[in-house]
């Protein structure tokens, strides 16, 4: 299915024009909603949470949308649909309106007061996700408007940050409402701004918690040390024997068993997609990385699990040195998995061979989510790829993401139908990092990818 250029070109123009016009409208839209802090890791956030949920349906409401928030034994999920007719096809919508915490004192401004720098949006979800949410719930007023016969449902999430844990039962009991005949998920990031990204696949992850405690408080090292024992001297060789630090990689035996390997051409779309080690490293502000290699570089972070220290705790932390003897220590892991890597049986894996270590170290369970793996070849795939194409001028590549979506595993099990990728955040954009942005470019853009993968849709299905 091809959409003519002629066509395709004054489509463009219009959706610009529109978008143009309604911006103050979707700027402001956008400040209401990022200035609501709806943290979901942090519990006394929830009427923050309810907050959030209560304002998205007033903007689908006030843009002649159906909707309602769905109770879960968790967080709400907002449901809409603008529809066509009973004979037209549905496309569903998915992002997420919960974000990340943010301690301010570490930001430029304010995190959940958002700033308007010219055409960059700053605050605590203007890229993950709400900006990009916004922004196809704009293109798909303009799609309804403009009679495009596509009946479009969205569904937004106020738990993904936390892995989605009441949304497999959400899809279960509400089945009927949810029908359609593909999703689109606009929750994703770009290689850079010059190259847009489809991604196809995500990694999975399995969190845990390894502690160990030897005492019943810190002690004095001039009387007891050389005798007792150090539980964080020991988590650091325990650490240490799991995976090589410098290298990432693991050394427990069966971990990468399961891994389907990279084929040739996606491979060579990696390279193609034209990812550079530099490039990274300047978007994340890293100093250094493990390889140079733009190959090895983009397996690494979209088609290779990894086993990741996220901090350490025990011990003194004030200024200077205390010394003591630490009584008890804990480790704050994870590990990103792939196809077709199980997080049951990696973490039986972990366990087994900790235990094997030292049984005195106990392994606690945290989030866990399976990997995805899509298609980047047929007839959705190419739907996005040309109305990407049409919006931002470059045909876009095919790369799969480093990070996870519990909730498209759980779509993809459930509703059983084509899954595709459509997001609009940048390296520099900042996902889950401080001073996160969104901008006008992408927004605007945006409204016309969704506009054109709307038009083609309505002519596929």
């Amino acid at each position: 299915m091809t959409l003519n250029i002629e066509e395709a070109n004054s489509q463009k123009e219009s959706v610009l024009s529109y978008a143009d016009k309604q911006r103050s409208s979707f700027e402001a839209k956008l400040k209401k909603i990022v200035d609501m802090a709806s943290v979901s890791m942090e519990p006394e956030r929830r009427p923050e949470i309810d907050g959030t949920a209560e304002l998205a349906l007033a903007y689908l409401r006030e843009m002649g949308a159906k909707g309602e928030i769905v109770k879960t034994k968790g967080y709400p999920v907002v449901i809409g649909e603008f529809h066509h007719s009973a004979k037209a096809p549905t496309v569903t919508v998915y992002n997420h309106l919960d974000v990340q915490p943010a301690l301010a004192s570490e930001w430029l401004t304010e995190p959940f007061d958002m700033q308007i720098d010219g055409e960059v949006y700053r605050g605590r979800g203007t890229t993950d996700d709400k900006g990009p949410a916004l922004t196809v719930l704009s293109a798909a007023y303009f799609a309804h408007q403009a009679g495009i016969p596509i009946n479009i449902k969205f569904i937004w999430e106020l738990e993904e940050e936390i892995g989605s844990p009441s949304f497999e039962s959400f899809l279960t009991e509400n089945l009927a409402k949810l029908k359609t005949d593909s999703v689109v998920v606009s929750d994703t990031i770009w290689v850079s701004r010059e190259r847009p990204a489809i991604p196809y696949g995500l990694r999975g992850l399995q969190a845990f918690l390894i502690k160990l405690k030897t005492g019943t408080k810190d002690v004095h090292s001039g009387t007891t040390g050389g005798l007792a024992r150090n539980p964080i001297g020991e988590m650091a060789g325990l650490i240490a024997a799991i995976y090589d630090p410098c290298t990432g990689e693991v050394r427990i035996p069966g971990f990468y068993d399961a891994v389907r390997p990279v084929d040739e051409s996606e491979l060579d779309n990696f390279v193609a997609s034209g990812f550079t080690v530099e490039n990274f490293k300047r978007a994340h502000e890293l100093g250094s990385t493990r390889t140079m290699d733009a190959a090895q570089g983009a397996k690494r972070i979209w088609a290779h699990p990894t086993f990741e220290v996220h901090g350490i705790t025990g011990g003194y932390a004030g200024p200077g040195v205390k010394t003591i003897v630490p009584y008890q220590s804990e480790a704050k892991l994870s590990t990103r998995l792939v196809p077709d890597q199980d997080p049951e049986k990696i973490f039986e894996l972990i366990k087994a061979f900790v235990q094997s270590y030292n049984p005195d170290f106990e392994v606690l369970k945290e989030g866990s989510l399976k990997p995805f793996l899509g298609e980047f070849v047929g007839p959705f795939a190419e739907a996005a790829k040309g109305a990407m194409q049409t919006a931002f001028g470059v045909e876009p590549a095919f790369t799969r993401e480093g990070g996870s979506i519990g909730a498209v595993v759980s779509m993809q099990e459930k509703l059983n139908v084509p899954i595709t990728f459509m997001g609009l955040s940048l390296p520099e954009h900042g996902y889950h990092a401080i001073n996160e942005n969104f901008d006008w470019q992408q927004a605007r853009g945006g409204q016309v990818m969704f506009v054109d993968y709307f038009q083609r849709l309505s002519k596929l299905i």
